[in-house]
């Protein structure tokens, strides 16, 4: 990928099977340390537990096994975000912001017990192909149990060479017993745009993951919008479980909608390097040399009614664009508060094949807001479906990670729910209902936001101000 990859900066969660780590690339990540003085107390100290581990374990450990597990251990410590990238995992990440990966394909998350849970396959990967389904457990990967593994550990199981298998045993809510998958691993194209018109004059435009490809896919997918409907009246942009991805890519987004040259966000840090503004002009979201994909988008997106669709799983990338959306009054933004993984991560390679993935930062709105530990608060809360919210009320938010990066202003929001009969009920319902088709008929957040643009009164969540509709307030453009 040469300069392209390494002036990109990735932020998200990674929740894509083998496509996310969490991390950012500037020119920071190629300076030396500030300050190169070591503790040799310390030091001493590690390398005396190094020669007892090598001389009394019960087993021979391999010296680089030792040493790599030693790093990865001080880095973790630091906070969630931070690792020890192996030469895998590094190579793994430059495949990921192409959008390209070799693996099953599948979108995967933390079950609240522990597993890995089935998100979605990806539409004609090795996993749908399979009969892998949504809600479908992982409980082992090759036999290994998976059950409180970190997920980023189960995702380097599952991914591996092109032609090469892996059997993943699932426990489905109608089989009697797990079933067991072997599943030949293949190179991965995801694509992480969709769009299309929800109804005459409505346009609906899903982000999954923000891409190299993304900003040039959006601009696409307007167009065509357009061509089928010049006068469209309003705009879904659904970034509901998007983990993030590329910086520039969700600076591009924003900027299909905002005036040129409004800031779209900022990063501040221990070094001056961290500190830093990013507006809505070509130098801040294009990867490479080229036409900008915004300057032939229709003036009428600059204007065009807007509700922003986010969750629990929308974070730090995705996060980012609807903050920056909400400070301009451009949008509404509507459904469960985000994920709040506003730190930035850069890489610092180290040796010739591996890297450091570090928090140097974090990431501010226009505003002036800190998007660490607090999210993006919807203007309108509005749950899942009109029982209520689904499992959005059971996932953890970064406020509920150990050793998470405080916000920096004391405006911390941990909001998971804690009562356990609550957490057994709402799972109960979940093992009950369809799974959710984003854009559907059925999709009960897109159905209020449809609302919204017509200027009509929506239903709020239960735990909403009843007398707040969103037909009481309006947006910049409409």
């Amino acid at each position: 990928m040469g300069s392209t990859f390494k002036n990109s900066c990735l932020v998200g969660l990674g929740v894509v099977a083998g496509v996310g780590l969490t991390m950012q690339f500037s020119a920071l990540a190629f300076k030396p340390p500030v300050d190169a003085s070591m503790p040799i107390a310390e030091l001493r100290q590690l390398a005396d537990v190094y020669g007892v581990i090598k001389s009394t374990y019960v087993e021979p450990v391999e010296d680089k096994a030792l040493l790599s597990e030693a790093i990865a251990g001080m880095v973790a410590s630091l906070d969630p975000h931070s690792a020890y990238l192996d030469p895998r995992a590094y190579r793994e990440l430059r495949e990921g912001t192409e959008g390209r990966f070799v693996g099953v394909g599948i979108e995967i998350a933390v079950s609240e017990d522990g597993y890995i849970e089935i998100v979605s396959p990806m539409e004609d990967s090795p996993a749908y192909h399979a009969g892998i389904k949504e809600g479908d457990l992982i409980t082992r990967i090759d036999g290994h149990p998976v059950q409180g593994t970190p997920i980023d550990d189960a995702i380097k199981r599952m991914r591996g060479e092109p032609g090469t298998r892996v059997t993943l045993t699932v426990a489905r809510k109608d089989a009697p017993e797990p079933l067991d998958f072997t599943i030949e691993r293949r190179e991965i194209v995801q694509k992480s745009v969709k769009a299309k018109m929800v109804e005459p004059g409505y346009a609906w435009l899903r982000i999954a993951q923000f891409q190299e490809p993304t900003v040039d896919d959006m601009a696409a997918r307007l167009q065509a919008l357009y061509r089928e409907d010049p006068d469209l009246k309003g705009l879904v942009l659904d970034l509901r479980n998007d983990p993030g991805g590329l910086l520039q890519g969700a600076i591009g987004v924003a900027a299909a909608f905002l005036p040129k040259n409004a800031e779209i966000v900022s990063t501040n840090g221990q070094l001056a390097d961290s500190r830093q503004r990013f507006y809505a002009r070509p130098e801040f979201y294009m990867l490479r040399s080229g036409a900008d994909p915004l300057a032939t988008l229709p003036p009428a997106f600059k204007n065009l009614p807007m509700v922003v669709l986010v969750n629990t799983g929308s974070a730090s990338a995705s996060e980012i664009v609807a903050g920056a959306l909400q400070d301009y009054k451009r949008a509404a933004i509507l459904g469960s508060q985000t994920f709040g993984k506003g730190s930035v991560q850069t890489i610092r390679p180290i040796g010739r094949d591996a890297a450091v993935k570090l928090t140097t930062a974090r990431y501010y709105t226009p505003a002036g807001r800190s998007i660490q530990a607090r999210g993006i608060v919807p203007d309108f809360p509005v749950d899942e479906t009109l029982e209520g919210d689904g499992l959005n009320a059971l996932r953890m938010r970064e406020a509920d990670l150990q050793h998470h990066l405080s916000n920096g202003t004391g405006q911390e929001v941990a909001t998971r729910e804690d009562d356990i009969e609550e957490q057994m009920r709402l799972l109960a319902e979940a093992r009950t209902r369809k799974p959710l088709d984003y854009g559907s008929a059925d999709d009960f957040q897109l159905a209020q936001a449809l609302r919204h643009l017509k200027g009509q009164e929506v239903v709020l969540s239960r735990r909403a101000e009843p007398s707040t509709t969103l037909a009481q307030h309006g947006h910049k453009g409409e």
